[in-house]
């Protein structure tokens, strides 16, 4: 038993820095109202590093962190000057957009590798099982650091999201910087565990806590909740089942939330 636990140590603890960071800007996303942003970016970063995988480079490099990066700098980008066309285009059309053609460049590029396959399988799932303890403390310090610059500037990034009528000074400044803090937090993501579990992390958590309350500190709070137990449900059942990891998780996060939806129902 012992060398299960150890075993589902590392993983668990990366579950735990993502939950962290992804249940924040997941209260942002849900505010917003651009839920597919993070999905959006994910797949940037993705194409990105795949970029990286054609020119050989390898994918736990240096290299590819940079092309990933590189590109999720740029959707943010993307997204930060086509916010202003709400009014005429919902922006969740811009981010479909997005999505779907750097999906559809990521399988044109492997197309015609031997392991195009597998690569776009990683891409989608990815490999939380096999994280090391210094991947995990890089993340984490990461993390860090974007969280602490958000909260010593929560003022601007609350405003931002909660008050459409009394935008910050250089508003589009700030929002450039919410969305370039988001692509670096995303590009580590993704080389962890993939777009899916990604894209869980951000959004089931916080659906679950916004159904709960309407309190900024709150939704953390029962977001983190949440996440943790799915986590160690879906590690646990994965391990039990013998099923892929981030498939698990995704799945596990899913049931959760459609069993509280239908005990709230009922009540």
């Amino acid at each position: 038993m012992n060398d299960y636990l150890q075993f589902l140590l590392w993983p668990f603890i990366a579950c735990v820095v993502l939950v962290g960071i992804h249940v924040y800007f997941g209260l942002h996303v849900i505010k917003r109202g651009i839920i597919f942003v993070d999905l959006s970016l994910a797949q940037v970063a993705a194409l990105g590093m795949t970029f990286s995988f054609l020119l050989g480079f390898e994918l736990e490099g240096d290299v590819a962190y940079f092309f990933s990066l590189g590109s999720a700098l740029l959707g943010g980008t993307i997204f930060t000057f086509t916010r202003e066309i709400e009014g005429k285009v919902p922006q969740e059309a811009i981010i479909g957009i997005v999505y779907a053609v750097s999906t559809a460049a990521a399988i044109l590029g492997v197309s015609h590798a031997p392991e195009g396959a597998e690569h776009i399988k990683h891409l989608l799932v990815g490999s939380i099982l096999t994280v090391t303890p210094a991947m995990v403390l890089k993340t984490a310090i990461t993390y860090t650091l974007v969280g602490a610059f958000h909260y010593l500037a929560r003022d601007r990034f609350l405003a931002l999201t909660l008050n459409h009528s009394h935008r910050p000074a250089n508003a589009r400044l700030w929002d450039f910087l919410f969305y370039a803090t988001f692509a670096v937090v995303v590009t580590s993501s993704v080389k962890m565990c993939g777009v899916l579990l990604v894209f869980i992390f951000l959004v089931v958590p916080s659906v679950f806590a916004a159904l709960i309350t309407d309190s900024i500190a709150r939704r953390l709070v029962w977001g983190w909740l949440f996440g943790l137990v799915g986590s160690a449900l879906g590690l646990v059942l994965s391990f039990l089942l013998d099923t892929p990891t981030g498939a698990t998780i995704v799945c596990a996060f899913g049931a959760m939330l459609l069993l509280f939806a239908l005990v709230r129902r009922l009540r």
